[in-house]
């Protein structure tokens, strides 16, 4: 049945402009923040009669809300999506990363999937179906956030804890990341998240004593934190299957003839190709080490070195992550938590679920449409707090030769011009059905 609109009209265009403005999420407040970005959406969305609110709780640092539909509803969907993006150094890319430039038919940039993508289908559809006088099934709450590169502090975390009016009635919600295709055996799997990771960024911190590089001392703090950094960053951990990863390996297990899953994970994981990089780290806890950082003179031993260690834990398995983590450390080096944040898992069931799988078998006849747990972290941990049950769906339909998850914080981000479309026509079926 047609429509008296087109979904994806201007699903290419808004992205481009999107990654034109520069949201670089540094971490500590000395980037560009979003208020650009937030400013030109609320236009958008003004634009075609739908009323945003600007919230910001530190200069600069924006997000954007806005109600489609009855605002009274008690059955609201949550929508949501972020506008802020990791840095990029101009002289690693093919391409300036702050171009929008389209070439060999992808558009590039930072933000190009991680996650101007679906900020701009969303924005797409809204503004097609407001136009047209099409609204949507469902009530819907749109937002528009700050800071989830850094961990949601500015942004869905203050939201929610001093707006959290502006939800009421929202029951569901959607965002990134997942919908997106991966190939297996020539067979294209939709993968949608329905858990994520735990959060644990820690601070390593070895006491020594200090004194004169030329003297002998047992005591060093570097010594210390080499010896740490170098126990977390060899430690295999355990292999742990939730849910998610357990309904998908069997899918995979089917697939390519292998009869059990428990006994074969890894190997099932290769099937992904590229994506077993991302794949592999979410059916195990992990610990990377990702700063170093002691000393002011050669020949000087400093009484103190630090190390920073990203960690990441499964549903229901916190408490054996952090009991690992400190038999790990010798007796000298201490942790502090500098960003902690829970894992989530839903069940892989449900009206929600259902209108995902048809919304995108209306796109891709054949597809299969299969849960997943993703190694990062989203916006759902600060929603969840108020009871919203979250998935990761900003469905796109991909090549399978394209290594999609290296995109994510990598040099040369792009996301092809038929996939950006694709997920514009998808979220629009999408909002049909929910």
């Amino acid at each position: 049945m047609s429509k008296p609109y087109q979904a994806d009209a201007e699903v290419v265009s808004i992205c481009r402009d999107l990654i034109r403005i520069d949201t670089s999420n540094f971490g500590d407040d000395s980037g560009p923040g979003e208020r650009v970005a937030a400013e030109h959406v609320a236009a958008l969305l003004t634009d075609v009669g739908i009323e945003p609110v600007i919230f910001e709780p530190s200069r600069g640092r924006t997000s954007v809300v806005a109600h489609w539909g009855d605002p009274s509803a008690t059955d609201r969907l949550l929508v949501h999506g972020h506008l802020d993006v990791v840095p990029a150094a101009k002289a690693d890319w093919k391409v300036d990363p702050f171009s929008g430039d389209v070439l060999d038919d992808y558009v590039w940039g930072r933000g190009a999937v991680d996650m101007k993508d679906f900020d701009a289908a969303i924005l797409s559809v809204v503004r097609a179906r407001a136009r047209a006088g099409v609204p949507p099934k469902r009530p819907i709450t749109l937002a528009f956030t700050a800071d989830e590169e850094a961990g949601s502090i500015q942004g869905a975390h203050p939201l929610v804890d001093q707006r959290a009016d502006w939800f009421e009635g929202c029951t569901e919600a959607i965002g990134e990341v997942g919908g997106f295709s991966t190939t297996v055996n020539g067979k294209r799997l939709y993968l949608v998240e329905t858990a994520e990771k735990g959060l644990a960024w820690l601070r390593l911190r070895a006491h020594g004593t200090a004194g004169h590089g030329s003297m002998r001392n047992p005591d060093n703090a570097v010594t210390a934190i080499a010896e740490a950094v170098s126990a977390i960053g060899h430690h295999q951990w355990p292999i742990r299957l939730t849910p998610a990863m357990g309904a998908l390996l069997e899918e995979v297990a089917a697939l390519t003839g292998h009869d059990s899953v428990e006994d074969n994970v890894d190997a099932l994981i290769e099937h992904f190709g590229p994506a077993a990089r991302m794949l592999a780290a979410v059916v195990r806890n992990t610990a990377n080490p990702t700063l170093l950082d002691s000393g002011y003179k050669h020949n000087v031993i400093p009484g103190e070195a630090t190390a920073g260690i990203d960690g990441r834990f499964l549903p229901g398995y916190e408490d054996e992550f952090f009991a690992t983590l400190r038999s790990l450390l010798p007796d000298n080096v201490s942790y502090e938590l500098l960003v902690h944040d829970k894992a989530l898992e839903t069940p892989f069931d449900g009206p929600l679920v259902d209108a995902m799988v048809d919304a995108i078998r209306t796109e891709d006849a054949d597809a299969t449409v299969l849960p997943f747990l993703m190694s990062g972290g989203t916006d759902a941990k600060a929603w969840s707090k108020l009871g919203i049950r979250c998935f990761g769906f900003s469905p796109l339909r991909l090549p399978a030769d394209l290594d999609f998850t290296a995109l994510f914080h990598g040099v040369d981000e792009r996301v092809p011009v038929d996939a950006l479309e694709f997920s514009a026509r998808v979220f629009d079926e999408f909002l049909d059905r929910a």
